[in-house]
């Protein structure tokens, strides 16, 4: 289920650090996006709710997803980077998680782990110091 946030997200750009040289200096190839979580129009309440319990590390204290991006050499690559990781954290914390079912030891997983403790306990008894 893909849900189309571009339309929301609000981008900020800033020159990025590290290596580059003059194309660092000079040109503003960072780019942050934000994306406020309560006032979706494209999120119903009960997906918002669920966002901001899971995402609560990501969401800063006004509410905004904040995601940034600064690994490639152009703003727009860079701006289409946090649009793919802003749907990729909104999509794994919508995805319904799969109830584990207990199940019981089968027969021969049982009789497998007695014979390796008894297996184990004469390897142990053999190392005891013979008694006269």
């Amino acid at each position: 289920m893909k849900i189309d946030i571009t339309k929301e997200i609000i981008f900020q750009t800033a020159r990025s650090g590290g290596k580059g040289g003059q194309n660092v200096n000079k040109v503003e190839t960072m780019v942050e996006g934000y994306f406020l979580v309560r006032a979706s129009s494209v999120l119903t309440e009960q997906q918002k709710a669920v966002l901001e319990q899971k995402l609560a590390g990501k969401i800063n204290s006004d509410g905004f997803l904040q995601v940034r991006s600064q690994v490639h050499r152009s703003q727009l690559a860079n701006k289409q980077e946090v649009v793919r990781k802003m749907q990729d954290l909104i999509a794994q914390a919508l995805k319904k998680e799969k109830k584990r079912i207990a199940t019981k030891p089968s027969k021969g997983s049982k009789e497998k782990r007695i014979e390796s403790k008894k297996k184990q306990g004469q390897i142990k008894e053999g190392r005891k110091k013979i008694q006269h």
